[in-house]
């Protein structure tokens, strides 16, 4: 599977012009050589009991920290904002220096009821305030990179929302020691995203008996399910709830890696991105159960490539970043319906302004999306579905959703992958509304629910906001949206 992965991130890499960072970060690792004799299930191998003593973890005194980490507003921002906002860092190892940096916004109504939402990006190694200010935050940045608009679908709307730069050395956040980032993997970063969170709710304690959910997309495929599994876990070993977790949404998702590559080549072909003949030969050439590969299946991958062209293939309909060293200064607002290709520059150049990283109390740093720190995976594990079957037995609301034009991690491996699941089928596959349209389809397993979000890429609240906004909704409210 390794070798066959390979070769398709290899020409991801530099076979396009306006890839996703995000998801190009994913097949960075996997074309890696420290990725390939780290490809490792049983570091997540799943007990039904939870037969281990607990290991006490390190909690640090809180008391006053939220109040100094509170934002009095960000350089851009617009008038008229009538939330909270906070930012800062949560020791997880004092004797490391290892610190994780959060950006926090309370609802701006009912905070004091709504749940507590955890947001995770992927990668690995990229930053969540991709998601914070290009996707579901409560502002976007405008083209000039220097003010804020408000998102009028932010999911801050019906949750208070908590995203979180994951592992050190994404983002702004950091380790003093530096051999630290040659440790990163998916063990470490379960176990630190877990520190955090009791630190955290120390720091913000009325969020402690609070519903909590987890959510994320791409390589948070994994981040999500595994640190839900750590903090059941730990609930069970201690027999209290030290994290009120209840459910989790994990968006274009990397879940599975047998059924990825298949659901990669079948998208491809019935999206009429490359030919009848290429798709056949893919899979004669191809040992796609077995993962290996051989020079015709190279060459045959390659010309895939080819045939589907200087697209970005994240969102396979939508404009490409054409300069993408020169940014639209256009003073022109914004619109919250309209997603800057160049969007990755904005965002780079904004969080980089010096002024900006002094109102996010943030250490003074060269920002990027994706960290050039962490430049090995240690662990990674083969497949995410076993996790998946213990957070059903053990009640939590499992939702799996795709934007449905997002050609690199596809709807199709999603399907794939849950098929492979053998659950029972409760609803039907149908299509869902919103605003008298269709706003994707859904399925409806026990214990899990499928759904799509039409005309959406890979990074789904970048693409259709409002959409983003009803599916977060309905999966807080544990309802299905609408049949019509």
């Amino acid at each position: 599977m390794i070798k066959l992965i390979a070769t398709l991130c290899l020409l991801a890499l530099f076979g396009l012009s306006n890839a996703d960072i995000q998801a190009n970060r994913l097949f960075k690792l996997l074309k890696s050589k420290s990725s390939t004799s780290s490809h490792d299930s049983n570091l997540w191998t799943v007990s039904e009991e939870a037969t281990n003593e607990y290991s006490p973890v390190y909690i640090a005194p809180q008391d006053g920290l939220a109040e100094l980490d509170k934002i009095s507003s960000l350089p851009g921002q617009p008038e008229g904002v009538d939330f909270n906002q906070y930012t800062g860092y949560v020791t997880v190892n004092p004797n490391a220096g290892r610190a994780l940096f959060y950006y926090f916004v309370e609802s701006p109504t009912n905070s004091s009821t709504k749940p507590l939402v955890l947001w995770l990006n992927g990668g690995p190694g990229c930053s969540s305030m991709i998601g914070a200010m290009s996707e579901l935050g409560p502002f976007r940045i405008n083209s000039d990179g220097k003010t804020l608009f408000i998102n009028d679908y932010a999911w801050s709307k019906v949750a208070n929302m908590l995203f979180l730069e994951s592992p050190a050395g994404v983002g702004f956040s950091y380790s003093n020691t530096t051999s630290d980032y040659d440790k990163s993997g998916d063990k470490n970063t379960a176990k630190d995203a877990y520190i955090f969170l009791v630190n955290w709710l120390e720091r913000f304690p009325q969020y402690k008996t609070r519903d909590f959910y987890i959510a994320g997309e791409s390589y948070a495929g994994h981040y999500v399910p595994q640190l839900a599994y750590t903090i059941l876990l730990n609930n069970k070993k201690t027999n209290q709830t030290i994290i009120n977790i209840k459910g989790i949404a994990i968006g274009n998702a990397v879940i599975d890696h047998d059924t990825f590559v298949k659901g990669k080549f079948d998208y491809w072909w019935s999206h009429a991105i490359i030919s009848d003949a290429t798709h056949a030969a893919i899979h004669k050439y191809c040992d796609i159960p077995s993962g290996s590969s051989s020079p015709m299946c190279d060459n045959i991958t390659e010309k895939a490539w080819s045939e589907i062209g200087d697209i970005d293939v994240y969102n396979i309909y939508a404009p490409i970043c054409l300069t993408p060293r020169e940014r639209n200064t256009s003073t022109i607002p914004g619109s919250i319906n309209s997603f800057d290709p160049c969007w990755q520059y904005i965002l780079e150049f904004y969080l980089n302004d010096s002024t900006v990283q002094k109102a996010l109390h943030a250490k003074p740093t060269s920002w990027d999306l994706c960290s050039d720190v962490i430049t090995s995976w240690n662990d990674r594990a083969v497949t995410i579905l076993p996790i998946i079957k213990y957070l059903i037995a053990n009640g939590q609301r499992i939702w799996v959703f795709s934007g449905d034009i997002d050609a690199q991690v596809p709807i199709t491996s999603s399907r794939y992958a849950i098929n492979a699941l053998n659950l029972p089928i409760e609803t039907a596959w149908r299509p869902w509304y919103l605003n008298k349209e269709v706003g994707g389809y859904l399925e409806a397993y026990k214990g899990l629910l499928l759904i799509t979000v039409r005309g959406a890429g890979h990074t789904v609240p970048s693409y259709q906001p409002q959409r983003a906004l009803a599916l977060f909704t309905s999966f807080l409210g544990g309802t299905l949206p609408p049949s019509s």
